[in-house]
C-alpha cells in the first residue's frame, strides 16, 4: 500500500500527470518508429543486403546522435526555456516522419531518421531536468522516475508494439490482396508516428507551461546573468569533475555501461556455451529484464534504510560480483538466477542514479548532468557491445585441465568477467566518491536495509504543529505513555534550549542575511541529531522529538524569501536525511500561533498540511483542539498501537 500511495500523490499533481501522458506518446512513437522503419525499408528495397541490414542500420541511426548532441541538448536544457525546446523537437520529429513517408528514398530514411535521434537527444535532457520542479517535495522525485521508467519501458512497449501489429494486421482484417500493400501500411505506420510527435507537442505548448519554471540560483537570477553557450558546455564538464557526488555518478555509470556492453556483445556466445540455442537467449533476455522490474520496484524501500549516495556504489559493485558469477555458472538455472540478480542491481543503481539528479543536483546545472549521463550511455554502450564481439573473436575456445579433465571454456566467459571487474572497481571508486557517511560501516547497513529494516534499531517519533506549547506538552505526555507500555524511550532536545543556542550564535558571530540565518539553524540542528538522536536510535531507544522539521521548516518559509526546496535540501543534508518514521501532526486550524499575525499562522499550517498530504504513510493528523488531556489521548491512542512487537525488540537491559 505505501508504494500505490507514493505513486498516486504524484500522480495526483496535475502538470506531472499531463507530462506522464506526453512521455507516454513520445515513446510510443519511439518504440512504433523502430517497427515502421524497418518495415518501410524493407518495403522499399528488394535487395537481400538491404533487407538484412534493416534493423542494424535503424537502431545505429538512433544511437550515434546521442554522443554528438546530447552535451549540446543539456547546455539548451539549462540555458533556454525547456518547454519551448520541448515543443520544436517534436514539431521537427513530428515533421520528419511525415517527410519519410512523403520522399519515399531509403537513404533519406536513414538521414531523417539520424535527425530524429539529434532531436531527441535535446528533448531528453529538458524533460528529465524539468521534472523535480513539477513536484511537491524533493522525495518524490524517485516516484516520479518509477512512474517514468515504467512508462517508457513497460507500457509504451506493449503499445507501441502492440499498434504496429494492427497497423500490420489491417490487410487481413479487411481480406486485402494486390497492389504494394507491404509499403503502404509501412507508410501509415510512419505517419501515425510523426501524428503522435504533434500531439506531444501541441500537449506541451498548451497544457503544461509549468515546464517553463525554475528554480534559480543566486548566483544566476537573471538571465542575462548566464554565460555563452560555449561556457555553458565548459562549466557543465567543470561541474563533473570538481563535484564529488556528480563524479562518482558518471564513474559508476561508466563501469555499469561498459559491464551491460560486455552482456550485450557475448549474451548470443554464453547462451551457446550453456548448450542452450535460441530458447535459451530469450530466457536470459527475460531474466534480465524481470530483475530490472525488481529492482526499480524494491530501491524505494531500500532507500529509506541506506542513503542513496551509498546504495549507487554499492548496488554497482553488487551487479559486477553478480555478473563473475554469471561467467562462472555451470548450468543454465544458476546462470538465470545470477543474470535476474544483475538486472535487479541495475535496475536500483540506474533509478537510484536518476534520483540522486533529480533531487541533489542543482536546476541550473541538471540538463547538462542528465546529458553526460546519456552521452556516456550511449558512448560506452556503443565502445563496450562492438569491442566485445572483438575480444571473443581473439580469444577464441579454450580447452583447459581441471584435475587431469580436459574443460572447454567459451571466450564469452572471461570477457563477461572483465566486465564484471570494470563494474567492481569503478563501482568502489563511485562509492569513495559519493559516500558522505564513512564513519557508518556499509555492510552492516546494506545487510539491514536487505532484511527490511533501518540500520538504526531504534525508531523516531516526531511531534509537529504550529505551536510550540501544542508539541512541548504533547511530545511529553507521548514519551511518557510509552515508557509505561516498558519501552526505551528519549525525549530528545528542547526546542527552546535550541532557540537559546541559535540566538546566541546569530548573535555573536552578527549574522544578519536569512541564508545565514539557515545555515546556522542547521547546523544547531545537525548537533542534535549527532549528539542525542542517532546515539539513542543505534542503542535500540525510541526517541520522541517535538518539531524536529517539518515545524521549523514550515515557520522559516513562511517568514523568509526562501525557495521550500531549497531549505529542504539543507535540512537533508544537516540530518543526513534521517526522516522521521512516525510524525504526529498535531492540526489547530482556529488557533492562532503566539505573538504571530494569523496570515503567517495559515501559511504555516498549509505548508504543514501539504507535507502530510504528499507522504500519507508517514503522517498521523491528530486534532489538537480541546483540553490537553484529550488530545493526549488521541495521540497515545494513534501511536500505541502501532508500537506492538516493539518492546520485544528492545534490549532487556533497557526495559
Amino acid at each position: 500500500m505505501s508504494t500505490v500511495h507514493r505513486l498516486r500523490s504524484v500522480l495526483a499533481i496535475r502538470p506531472f500527470r499531463r507530462l506522464w501522458l506526453v512521455t507516454y506518446l513520445c515513446s510510443v512513437g519511439d518504440w512504433l518508429s523502430l517497427l515502421a522503419l524497418t518495415g518501410l525499408v524493407t518495403a522499399m528495397t528488394k535487395s537481400y543486403e538491404w533487407q538484412s541490414f534493416a534493423l542494424p542500420l535503424v537502431v545505429l541511426t538512433q544511437l550515434l546522435p546521442g554522443i554528438l548532441f546530447a552535451p549540446i541538448g543539456g547546455v539548451l536544457a539549462d540555458k533556454f526555456d525547456r518547454r519551448k525546446v520541448m515543443v520544436v523537437c517534436d514539431v521537427l520529429r513530428g515533421s520528419l516522419f511525415i517527410s519519410i513517408a512523403l520522399i519515399g528514398s531509403p537513404i533519406w530514411l536513414f538521414v531523417a531518421n539520424f535527425l530524429v535521434g539529434c532531436c531527441a537527444m535535446l528533448w531528453i535532457p529538458a524533460k528529465e531536468s524539468a521534472v523535480p520542479n513539477l513536484l511537491r517535495r524533493p522525495d518524490q522525485v524517485e516516484s516520479a522516475n518509477q512512474l517514468g521508467l515504467v512508462m517508457t519501458y513497460g507500457i509504451s512497449t506493449i503499445s507501441g508494439f502492440g499498434l504496429y501489429s494492427l497497423i500490420s494486421g489491417i490487410p487481413a482484417y479487411l481480406n486485402l490482396q494486390g497492389g504494394n500493400l507491404e509499403f503502404n501500411i509501412a507508410t501509415i505506420a510512419v505517419v501515425i508516428n510523426g501524428l503522435l510527435y504533434f500531439t506531444s507537442a501541441i500537449l506541451v505548448a498548451t497544457r503544461l507551461p509549468e515546464l517553463s519554471g525554475r528554480v534559480v540560483s543566486t548566483r544566476k537570477r537573471e538571465d542575462e546573468d548566464k554565460p555563452g553557450f560555449v561556457a555553458m558546455l565548459r562549466d557543465g564538464l567543470r561541474f563533473a569533475g570538481r563535484t564529488p557526488l556528480v563524479r562518482g555518478l558518471l564513474i559508476g555509470m561508466i563501469g555499469a555501461f561498459a559491464a551491460a556492453g560486455a552482456v550485450i556483445g557475448t549474451a548470443k556466445n554464453y547462451a551457446l556455451s550453456l548448450l542452450g540455442g535460441a530458447s535459451t537467449f530469450g530466457l536470459l533476455f527475460v531474466a534480465v529484464f524481470l530483475g530490472l522490474a525488481v529492482g526499480m520496484a524494491t530501491a524505494p524501500r531500500l532507500a529509506q534504510r541506506l542513503a542513496y549516495n551509498r546504495l549507487f556504489g554499492v548496488t554497482i559493485v553488487l551487479a559486477g560480483i553478480s555478473l563473475a558469477l554469471v561467467a562462472l555458472a555451470p548450468h543454465l538455472w544458476i546462470a538465470l538466477l545470477t543474470v535476474a540478480l544483475v538486472g535487479a542491481c541495475a535496475g536500483v543503481a540506474f533509478l537510484t542514479g536518476l534520483t540522486i539528479v533529480g533531487s541533489q543536483v542543482q536546476d541550473d546545472m541538471r540538463g547538462r548532468t542528465v546529458a553526460l549521463i546519456q552521452t556516456l550511455l550511449k558512448v560506452v554502450l556503443f565502445g563496450a557491445s562492438g569491442g566485445a564481439p572483438l575480444l571473443l573473436t581473439l580469444l577464441q575456445k579454450r580447452q583447459i585441465s581441471v584435475f587431469g579433465h580436459p574443460m572447454e571454456v567459451d571466450a564469452s566467459r572471461p570477457v563477461m568477467l572483465g566486465g564484471a571487474v570494470i563494474a567492481i572497481v569503478l563501482g568502489l571508486v563511485a562509492y569513495r566518491q559519493m559516500d558522505d557517511r564513512r564513519e557508518e560501516p556499509v555492510l552492516s547497513s546494506l545487510f539491514a536495509a536487505i532484511r527490511g529494516r533501518r540500520h538504526t534499531k531504534g525508531m523516531l517519533i516526531a511531534v509537529e504543529g504550529d505551536t510550540r506549547e501544542d508539541t512541548s506538552v504533547q511530545a511529553r505526555r507521548l514519551a511518557a505513555a510509552l515508557r509505561a507500555e516498558g519501552l526505551d524511550v528519549l525525549l530528545a532536545a528542547d526546542p527552546e534550549h535550541d532557540e537559546r543556542r541559535l540566538r546566541t550564535m546569530l548573535s555573536s558571530a552578527d549574522l544578519a542575511g536569512v541564508r545565514a540565518q539557515a545555515l546556522v539553524a542547521a547546523a544547531v540542528r545537525a548537533d542534535v541529531v549527532e549528539r542525542q538522536v542517532r546515539p539513542a536510535l543505534d542503542s535500540g531507544s525510541v526517541v520522541v522529538m517535538e518539531r524536529y522539521v517539518d515545524s521549523p521548516l514550515a515557520h522559516f518559509t513562511a517568514t523568509s524569501s526562501l525557495e521550500h526546496q531549497e531549505l529542504e535540501g539543507l535540512v537533508d543534508w544537516a540530518t543526513g536525511r534521517l526522516r522521521p518514521d512516525l510524525t504526529i501532526l498535531l492540526d489547530r486550524p482556529g488557533t492562532d500561533a503566539k505573538g504571530i499575525g494569523p496570515e503567517h499562522h495559515w501559511r504555516v499550517q498549509r505548508l504543514l498540511s501539504e507535507m502530510a498530504a504528499a507522504d500519507p504513510d508517514r503522517y498521523v493528523v491528530v486534532e489538537a483542539e480541546g483540553d490537553v488531556d484529550d488530545v493526549a489521548d488521541r495521540v497515545r491512542s494513534a501511536v500505541v498501537p502501532l508500537m506492538a512487537g516493539r518492546k520485544r525488540a528492545v534490549p532487556q537491559a533497557a526495559v
